[in-house]
């Protein structure tokens, strides 16, 4: 076996200055899914599971969200939260009951809030999601075939979690995914790196946000 010292910060910088395929690219028609962007994971300050993150990445997102309304497609924002009881969130319940797991963000709770630093406007479509991928037993797909949609930009959190889920998924039925690198962010560096290299490999586009901002405006749909 080959020993490789090298960080997964490294190996994706090394993987963007020497990419080893080709892009996706944009298709004719993009939705926004920001991924979990609630306090229980935004607020560092109040709670204790908390990205480290670029610190405008909210700040991508909105701008992102704007740019996608600006062209008449669907912005959508995700969350997680139970019931109470629990009971709705399956086997994946079982695995923690500490008080700031993810399985314990309650239905109404503060830590379900999405950050009140989201740019939300009355059309954008929020979804109570229960497992990782946002397509996941949710109306997302239906709701893409529904807009004409052939392209997904996902953003938030977390990178090796939700976002990849999401990200997985939607390759599979289809679609164009792209990922704007400044928007995700994990809980700790090693895997936010590991997962934006590992997609940007196989499942996405990963890209700087500006040049997704670019593209926006200039799909044919």
């Amino acid at each position: 076996m080959i020993e490789d010292s090298k960080t997964a910060r490294q190996l994706f910088a090394e993987l963007k200055a020497a990419p080893t395929r080709r892009r996706f690219g944009f298709g004719r028609r993009a939705a926004l899914v920001n991924i979990d962007v609630q306090c229980a994971y935004t607020q560092p300050d109040t709670y204790v599971t908390a990205y480290e993150t670029d610190p405008d990445q909210i700040a991508h997102m909105n701008a992102l969200a704007k740019a996608v309304r600006a062209r008449g497609w669907p912005v959508v924002w995700t969350y997680v939260a139970y019931l109470p009881s629990g009971e709705d969130c399956g086997v994946w319940g079982t695995r923690s009951d500490t008080p700031d797991s993810l399985q314990n963000i309650k239905e109404g709770s503060p830590r379900a809030m999405l950050d009140p630093r989201t740019e939300r406007e009355p059309a954008d479509i929020i979804i109570n999601k229960r497992m990782a991928s946002a397509f996941f037993e949710t109306n997302l797909r239906s709701l893409l075939t529904f807009h004409g949609i052939d392209t997904v930009v996902v953003t938030g959190g977390s990178t090796s979690g939700c976002v990849r889920a999401t990200v997985v998924d939607g390759l599979s039925c289809g679609y164009r995914m792209i990922v704007p690198e400044e928007t995700t962010a994990d809980r700790h560096e090693s895997p936010h790196f590991a997962n934006l290299y590992d997609m940007a490999v196989k499942y996405a586009d990963v890209m700087p946000v500006q040049e997704v901002l670019d593209a926006i405006p200039q799909m044919q749909g």
